[in-house]
């Protein structure tokens, strides 16, 4: 019956998101909602059936893909059907870890069943091997269910260790799960350890740096010291390297991408590099590597005469000392300028016409 009413109802149920709240829901159907968060609501439709609306589709299929990625396991609700905006899905029930920490304990059998929840979490394929309390239940048979898995996976950062699980615990409980696991993994034990640490210390170092406030002219005097282009000879010795660097990549790309044997493209390209360079040596050699007006190649820059002569710009990013607003300046005068002087006085002259067509 209700696979015949499905789309009709979720027609007449529209669930918006907003921001940092759970979704405002409308629902103008006979489905009973059974609750509601950040990505969507859930409504009942038979006694094991419910299906999850969601706010928008990006949610909606990362949700799916998430527990179908599981369906091997009994970890996850069985997965029934799937629309744009909503997965029908089995009911989970039983007692979330948060209501069933507030009266029992966390005992040693439990945390082993969390941390074989984390296991199966990375064999299955998630990037996020972490789970908040509240959307972990407890069965009557004493098995692990878990829900609202969307944010498992499709994540460019994750913690390298529970860290969500272990916040929402609380301090106490927190502190017991940590001896189970130090004495069931020792090892896993340490390597969380670790990152609790390093994280720790982050937090500090954070604290000391966020007051403090750099002296900007200081910086901008002692970087002077990173400049590269005003030394002639050096400029072009660096601009080399950058381009060999460069065109070796590209090349190991585009041979590997023809099957190509890596070692024989390795060879063959300092093979070639090593031709370029006695050609260069031989064209240009030691002390004779000075500009005179002439650009030897895009992005090189022009002598200190040439620069001072022309006045243009000597590489990309870098302004003529006549530029406009410049000390003195009267103009721009560096390459990428829309007028040069002669296009300038062309420009002068036909407004001066124009004023004597009208007087005529």
């Amino acid at each position: 019956m209700y696979i015949e009413n499905l789309e009709q109802w979720m027609q007449n149920i529209k669930v918006t998101n907003l921001v940092n709240a759970d979704v405002e829901v409308i629902n103008n159907t006979p489905l009973v909602m059974m609750g509601k968060g950040r990505q969507g609501a859930v409504f009942q439709i038979s006694d094991d059936i419910c299906v999850k609306v969601f706010g928008n589709t990006e949610d909606c299929d990362r949700e799916y893909y998430a527990l179908s990625l599981g369906q091997q396991t009994s970890l996850f609700p069985k997965l029934y059907g799937k629309g744009p905006l909503y997965i029908v899905m089995e009911i989970i029930r039983g007692v979330d870890l948060r209501e069933y920490l507030q009266s029992q304990p966390l005992t040693e059998a439990l945390s082993a069943k969390l941390i074989e929840m984390l296991i199966t979490f990375k064999e299955i394929g998630y990037e996020r091997i972490d789970h908040h309390k509240r959307q972990i239940y407890l069965q009557s048979d004493g098995s692990l269910k878990v829900i609202d898995v969307a944010r498992t996976i499709w994540r460019d950062r994750v913690y390298p260790y529970p860290r969500k699980l272990l916040t929402s615990l609380g301090e106490e409980n927190k502190a017991i799960f940590m001896t189970h696991v130090q004495e069931m993994a020792p090892e896993l034990y340490a390597e969380w350890l670790h990152y609790i640490r390093m994280e720790e210390i982050s937090r500090e170092i954070t604290a000391l740096l966020l007051p403090q406030k750099p002296d900007k002219n200081k910086v901008k005097n002692l970087s002077n010291s990173l400049l590269t282009t005003a030394d002639e000879k050096n400029y072009v010795v660096l601009l080399q390297g950058l381009v060999h660097k460069v065109f070796k990549e590209e090349w190991i790309k585009t041979m590997l991408a023809r099957g190509a044997d890596p070692e024989k493209v390795m060879e063959k390209i300092d093979e070639y590099w090593d031709k370029f360079e006695q050609s260069f040596e031989s064209r240009y050699p030691e002390g004779d590597r000075g500009y005179k007006g002439e650009r030897r190649f895009e992005g090189d820059r022009n002598s200190k005469g040439d620069r001072d002569a022309r006045r243009w710009k000597s590489f990309e990013g870098d302004r003529g000392r006549r530029s406009k607003g410049a000390k003195g300046g009267k103009g721009k005068y560096y390459s990428g300028d829309r007028y040069d002087d002669r296009n300038r006085r062309d420009d002068k002259r036909g407004k001066n016409k124009g004023k004597d067509k009208k007087r005529r």
